[in-house]
């Protein structure tokens, strides 16, 4: 369980090292070898912050997408590869009218391209 953790972590962490752009307000400069990149505090994206925390919950918590513990990066990223499938494809959402994210946007774009009816 605390390899799981920490593959997970690891992964996890790596978002807080990629980030906003200086001039985009206030950001704090992190380095890692020759890379020098720009990041922000947490609140500044309360979407994906949402969104990690669904991912944590629904895929990392759980066996649904991955059985056995994390015992490589692989193992992480295949795990995520299915949830991220699943969300998009098969997921219902209420704020979408209990459609997947993908049959949602297939009816906006078949409601903007219809042919208009003589009257």
């Amino acid at each position: 369980p605390s390899d799981r953790n920490d593959i997970v972590a690891e992964l996890l962490g790596m978002g807080s090292r990629h980030g906003r752009h200086p001039s985009s307000g206030d950001s704090h400069r992190h380095r890692s070898g020759d890379n020098q990149t720009f990041s922000s505090p947490a609140y500044d994206n309360a979407l994906m912050e949402c969104v990690i925390g669904l991912y944590k919950t629904e895929c990392i918590r759980t066996t649904v997408f991955h059985t056995g513990p994390y015992r490589t990066i692989a193992d992480v990223e295949y795990a995520t590869a299915g949830w991220v499938d699943w969300y998009n494809n098969r997921r219902l959402h209420g704020t979408l009218g209990m459609m997947s994210p993908v049959e949602y946007e297939q009816d906006h774009y078949a409601t903007l391209n219809r042919e208009p009816h003589p009257a």
